[in-house]
């Protein structure tokens, strides 16, 4: 069983940034890919950015330009620096980490825009 730790919501003005860790451990099984998704309220959880073990990485068209995903292998942890936020970013923000057995969640962890 993998346990994902979150950290780094809370609450921005518009244009502020912030910084999302996961940091996961007991992971047994390879890892295929790790990344964070995001649900505002009364929408449907979407994709936010994603990177693959071969360093593929995908962002969300509404967020290029602006959040970066990293990761860092010895830490078992992966990053989303997000710069330039709006208020339509506003969500909970949850870790996703997917092996070669399951996929795993985060707990999420709540990012606020607004002024």
């Amino acid at each position: 069983q993998v346990q994902l730790v979150e950290s780094g919501g809370g609450l921005v003005q518009p244009g502020g940034s912030l910084r999302l860790s996961c940091a996961a451990s007991g992971s047994r099984f390879s890892i295929n890919a790790m990344g964070w998704y995001r649900q505002a309220p009364g929408k449907e959880r979407e994709l936010v950015a994603i990177i693959t073990k071969n360093d593929n990485i995908n962002y969300a068209d509404s967020v290029k330009g602006r959040f970066s995903i990293s990761r860092d292998n010895a830490k078992n942890t992966v990053y989303l620096q997000m710069n330039s936020l709006e208020p339509e970013d506003t969500a909970v923000y949850y870790c996703y980490w997917e092996t070669s057995f399951a996929t795993y969640w985060g707990q999420g962890t709540q990012v606020t825009v607004s002024s």
